[in-house]
């Protein structure tokens, strides 16, 4: 009840109903209650894939930085192509989602992922006798990143439409915390397979995940009833006022982008940092970013659990929270020359898990906020923020790193916009 009523007070949305025993999906084939677990599990192997490529690839960033004798601009570059095909196509995808359903949103962007992950495995690999531009990388990985972040919003609109309102915190954290858990199957997977056989094994992995999970989406997920809503062309039938037109969304979606910065200096130039400062084997940096992964998978379902209990009341003050500790992790981290090895360390990680654990608790308060027929141009919207964040984060270091230190990056990079990000957060929505 007290989930119902912060969605009143935050969007007015439809009421929801809560699923008896069967509910009938817009193919008209009737589920059984278990289904939506069904669909959870669907949207979370799709998100996985695709995190595997985003997230993992820039784990084994100075194995393809000597693979592909790359430059640190020439790096930033590459790690920066996929995500900046996110960003620009995600809110797209979003609002497609809310218009024709996920099911052939999801199915278009995963065949393209697919397509595209399997061109750089037959063309655009190192091999004895040649090195393949960084320019034509940079492209297709861009195209594989435009495609994939259909799986962004349309998976999430998914579990927002089966999933009753009293559990979508928690499921949307599952389905979000995917995303580490793609991270730390890339980060366990990929940099071994770079040093083994090179990056058409890395490639050709990446290529036949994504594959796995297109397959999934075709043979198994089918529309939620939310989908009957829909009026005759495809237009949404709705009446609730888009999220995109509303300045409440817009600055809490703004703080994805800012918290998203710290998670990717991590992510992206992490293991750069470890391998030139600390002087750490790979094998060691391999373990740390996927202890970051993992802890951050399951910081997201805790959050997003905690909070269902609690009638969803405390989600912004959590990520309020997060961001503060954020803060506080990159400015540890700053003083690294004066501190041990393991310490710096441990406080990479630290800093790694809490700026990967907050987009479970974030990501269910925007979609309530919105309402579960326009989840996915808010859920869109959101992933627009983060991919941008995600995006500006290897460019940005690697023009700091021109002309500073390391020191400079954490705390600019790493503990500014955490701290403005907590300075953003609305307060809590009072709950009758």
């Amino acid at each position: 009840m007290l989930e119902q009523t912060q969605d009143v007070l935050t969007a007015a949305p439809a009421p929801q109903v809560e699923p008896v025993s069967s509910r009938t999906g817009r193919s008209g084939k009737v589920h059984t209650a278990r289904y939506k677990w069904g669909v959870l599990g669907i949207g979370i192997i799709a998100q996985a894939a695709f995190s595997a490529a985003f997230q993992g690839v820039p784990t084994s960033g100075s194995i393809l930085q000597a693979a592909y004798h790359l430059s640190v601009g020439q790096l930033g570059v590459v790690l920066a192509a996929i995500t900046c095909g996110i960003f620009i196509t995600d809110v797209f995808w979003g609002i497609l989602s809310d218009r024709i359903g996920e099911r052939k949103v999801l199915i278009t962007g995963l065949t393209g992922t697919t397509v595209t992950l399997g061109l750089v495995t037959a063309f655009l690999v190192p091999t004895a006798d040649a090195t393949p531009s960084y320019v034509a990388l940079a492209i297709v990985l861009f195209l594989s990143g435009a495609m994939g972040g259909s799986v962004n919003g349309a998976s999430g609109r998914a579990v927002m439409g089966w999933f009753p309102v009293s559990k979508r915190g928690f499921a949307i954290s599952l389905r979000v915390a995917a995303v580490p858990a793609g991270g730390a199957i890339g980060a366990a997977i990929l940099p071994p397979l770079a040093l083994a056989g090179g990056f058409r094994l890395v490639f050709g992995f990446l290529t036949v995940f994504a594959l796995l999970a297109t397959v999934a989406v075709i043979l198994w997920l089918d529309e939620p009833p939310l989908a009957k809503t829909k009026a005759a062309g495809g237009v949404a039938a709705t009446a609730i006022e888009s999220p995109l037109r509303r300045w409440d969304i817009w600055r809490f979606a703004i703080t994805a982008f800012l918290l998203d910065l710290p998670q990717f200096t991590v992510l992206t130039f992490g293991s750069v940092f470890l391998l030139s400062e600390e002087h750490l084997s790979i094998g060691a940096i391999a373990v740390l970013l996927v202890l970051v992964q993992v802890g951050g998978g399951v910081s997201r379902v805790w959050g997003g659990r905690w909070t269902d209990k609690h009638g969803g009341r405390y989600r912004r003050s959590i990520v309020k929270t997060y961001s503060w500790l954020i803060a506080a992790a990159f400015v540890g981290i700053a003083f690294y020359a004066s501190a041990p090895v393991w310490v710096i360390a441990g406080m990479v990680v630290v800093a790694g898990v809490l700026a990967c654990g907050w987009h479970g608790v974030h990501y269910a308060e925007i979609a309530t906020m919105a309402g579960a027929e326009r989840s996915g141009t808010a859920l869109g919207l959101e992933n627009t923020m983060v991919f941008g964040g995600a995006f500006v984060t290897p460019l940005l270091i690697s023009g700091l790193l021109s002309f500073t230190t390391w020191p400079v990056v954490m705390v600019l990079v790493g503990a500014v916009p955490a701290v403005v990000s907590a300075l953003m957060i609305p307060r809590e929505n009072p709950v009758a």
